[in-house]
């Protein structure tokens, strides 16, 4: 008896996915609601479970195969016994219960990491490769986890999850590639030289790799942002010595107290929160001839990805705290790594925030993310010379710009906006008295 897998529902206005990875093999077992595949929309990855306990039957569709709700796309089979459920792998011919102690060795030899274009890793990568498909593995690893686990080569078995309910995240991974590391350099060190030698004999390569679902979104929406929208970025310039004082003075309190830290973004999500309301046509949208207004503010945050920059919302960020904030926005950014984030956190948004900053960048012009009408684009922070009361002196400034749909912001309006921002952040106790 099987039991069919179907696309399950994928959110408002999502109707097809694609294969991005499947989690289960043939002959696998499978345990209910354990995720069998790993689905690319245009926003988020999202697991399939098991409806049912059983062994993984066939595949009905390949990796990079495009699929609708509800299309089947594989079987659950039913245990054939009590005490043969890790004994039912036959990717190859079927064996009598008594050679199945063996089984793993020749499951793992054919692996399908052995193509992979990186040569170093192939020694490392078979044996992560036979641990994330084997029966008696208890883990359930999300597809950023998996990716790591097979570039580095690491045992997911042998190392301690710090995530919910024990299980791995990418960090767990990368930590315990890094202490590996020392120890694998000794047995090996001849092959590394070996290997980098075709490098120098000028040979020149190239590699075709199909954009992701979530890439191909991303280009389309960031394109047809600059055909719509008629777009233009204003810029200013903030002097974080107040801010920063004031996060060196009550970081540890605030950790303390609220077991978060205190960032950058947490000030300028209730800066962009003060403008908003004094400016209602940046925190709104247009909606054909219509033009929406709305009296809360929700903040999408661009956040970087495996595959692509995402932009979770901060949900009513205008009636939230500070440590609120801090933690939606560190909770995202794990979530986002993990591949975690669900469409629900992506669902609306009136205005984003983009922090290019982080990357060491200076300044630019970042794109609306529509429907929204506005982005705030934030940069690094380096110390430059300022006149201040006459006098030349050095602090850390940051370029900040403000990109804006012409169509419904007036330069007036946008100039107005940005120079409030600036000022509730050189002065933080606007914020406190709504200034």
């Amino acid at each position: 008896m099987s039991k069919e897998v179907k696309v399950p529902t994928l959110g408002e206005s999502v109707t097809e996915a694609t294969i991005g990875e499947w989690l289960k093999q043939p002959g696998d077992p499978v345990k209910v609601d354990e995720p069998i595949a790993s689905l690319e929309t245009d926003k988020v990855a999202v697991e399939v479970p098991s409806p049912v306990a059983g062994v993984m039957g066939a595949h009905s569709v390949e990796v990079g195969a495009t699929v609708e709700v509800g299309a089947v796309i594989a079987t659950i089979e039913d245990d054939v016994a009590p005490g043969e459920t890790t004994q039912v792998a036959p990717r190859e011919e079927a064996q009598p219960a008594e050679q199945a102690a063996p089984a793993p060795a020749p499951t793992a030899a054919p692996s399908p990491a052995a193509p992979r274009s990186d040569d170093n890793t192939l020694e490392d990568a078979a044996p992560a490769q036979a641990k994330l498909h084997d029966p008696e593995a208890t883990q359930t690893l999300s597809p950023a986890v998996r990716r790591a686990v097979l570039e580095h080569g690491v045992d997911p078995t042998q190392i301690k999850g710090s995530g919910k309910d024990g299980r791995l995240t990418k960090e767990d991974v990368l930590a315990a590639a890094s202490s590996k590391k020392p120890d694998a350099a000794a047995p090996s060190p001849a092959p590394a030289p070996a290997q980098a030698a075709p490098a120098s004999n000028g040979e020149r390569r190239e590699e075709r790799v199909k954009m992701t679902r979530m890439r191909q979104t991303i280009a389309k929406r960031l394109k047809g942002a600059q055909e719509t929208a008629a777009l233009l970025t204003t810029f200013n310039d903030v002097d974080m010595t107040a801010v920063m004082e004031a996060r060196e003075k009550f970081k540890d309190t605030f950790a303390k107290k609220h077991d978060i830290k205190l960032g950058f973004m947490s000030f300028f999500a209730k800066a962009a929160c003060l403008a908003l309301k004094d400016i209602p046509s940046v925190n709104a949208q247009i909606d054909g001839d219509e033009i929406v207004y709305f009296d809360y503010v929700d903040i999408s945050v661009a956040v970087s990805a495996p595959n692509g920059l995402v932009v979770p919302v901060v949900r009513d960020a205008d009636s939230k705290s500070f440590a609120q904030i801090e933690k939606d926005i560190a909770d995202f950014g794990k979530r986002a790594k993990d591949g975690t984030l669900t469409m629900d956190d992506m669902k609306g948004g009136t205005f984003t925030i983009s922090n290019g900053g982080v990357f060491g960048g200076l300044m630019s012009t970042p794109i609306i993310n529509p429907p929204q009408s506005a982005v705030l684009g934030l940069h690094r922070i380096e110390d430059r010379p300022v006149v201040r009361d006459g006098e030349i002196v050095i602090r850390p400034m940051m370029y900040i710009a403000l990109s804006y749909d012409h169509r419904l912001i007036d330069g007036r309006e946008a100039v107005t906006a940005l120079k409030t921002i600036k000022e509730a952040i050189e002065d933080p106790m606007r914020m406190l008295i709504d200034l």
